[in-house]
């Protein structure tokens, strides 16, 4: 019974392609690991990755090619958080994200370049990317120590705006940045 329960979980909190875990799972957790930190007064990261030039990739090398690339970018991102509180997540589509509680904006910058150091050793052609012959992420980063009524979307919003600067920026970049606590 026990088993049954926990391959529900599983089913419920992973993502059935990469197996990681689900936007569903990412948005529980940082609520929980919110109030974690906000009750400890300590930092929180979040950490939101698209791939660059995904649509390219898929009509060039087609669907199939294009689920094996979300696979290894989301095994690639799992190795590259390394604490245990630490959460990788497929966002949704290309999106990836990662939960670092406890993390500082320098950590989370350094956890972003073994992100990108890991996605440029898979190596994985990308011929229609303006910005390498191989795939890259484009990465937002947003750090903050929450306090009483400062909003969970406020900080999303902000790392997802992040996100858009690095991807307008060229691609395969890393912005980052601290919140200041709005309630």
């Amino acid at each position: 019974m026990a088993s049954k329960a926990r391959r529900s979980f599983c089913l419920a909190n992973q993502d059935g392609l990469t197996k990681i875990a689900n936007r569903r799972r990412f948005d529980e957790y940082l609520e929980q690991q919110w109030q974690q930190v906000m009750q400890e007064q300590e930092t929180i990261s979040v950490i939101l990755c698209d791939v660059d030039y995904f649509k390219p990739y898929n009509d060039t090398y087609g669907h199939l090619a294009g689920d094996r690339c979300l696979k290894s970018v989301a095994q690639a991102l799992q190795k590259s958080v390394l604490y245990p509180l630490d959460l990788a997540a497929r966002y949704g589509g290309e999106e990836f994200a990662a939960i670092l509680p406890k993390t500082g904006i320098e950590g989370a910058v350094q956890v972003a370049r073994r992100i990108q150091f890991a996605i440029a050793q898979l190596q994985i052609p990308h011929a229609h990317s303006a910005v390498s012959n191989h795939l890259t992420l484009s990465i937002g980063i947003v750090c903050t120590t929450p306090i009483q009524g400062q909003s969970l979307v406020q900080i999303l919003d902000q790392a997802d705006q992040l996100l858009y600067q690095a991807k307008q920026n060229g691609r395969n970049q890393i912005f980052s940045a601290m919140a200041a606590p709005l309630p």
